[in-house]
């Protein structure tokens, strides 16, 4: 299926890929290999944030790979993380991202109700 439009619900420890076009919607989800967890023990070096999972945003990237409109959204950092990242290594990916928008945790449906809604929008506005 050729995919017009995706959105990318992304948080630390998944990424739902919603591929949508006018008839039919394929998901895929994506996991980090793990999920670090950081114990701070008082007077250690350290900002005591664990570091961006390089692979993990670039295993979202090549999911993403040739969908010509992108919506990154999510309840927290990782959605700005995934696009710094689609940014500094996955520039032809990143062209493509329409929108940033924060989602807590909303159901696939709700997922691509908005998406529809959105991209409906700025093809409205664009004159596509």
């Amino acid at each position: 299926m050729s995919q017009r439009h995706a959105i990318v619900w992304v948080d630390h420890s998944q990424a739902r890929v919603l591929f949508i076009d006018t008839e039919d919607v394929e998901k895929s989800i994506i996991m980090p290999k793990e999920h670090p967890h950081l114990h701070i023990t008082s007077g250690t070096v350290g900002s005591g944030k664990a570091p961006e999972d390089q692979r993990y945003y670039h295993a979202v990237a090549e999911a993403v790979a040739g969908v010509s409109e992108i919506l990154i959204t999510g309840p927290g950092q990782a959605k700005l993380a995934l696009f710094k990242h689609l940014q500094r290594h996955d520039p032809a990916v990143a062209e493509h991202v329409l929108g940033i928008e924060s989602a807590d945790h909303p159901t696939d449906g709700q997922l691509v109700a908005h998406a529809r809604h959105y991209f409906r929008a700025k093809d409205r506005m664009l004159g596509i």
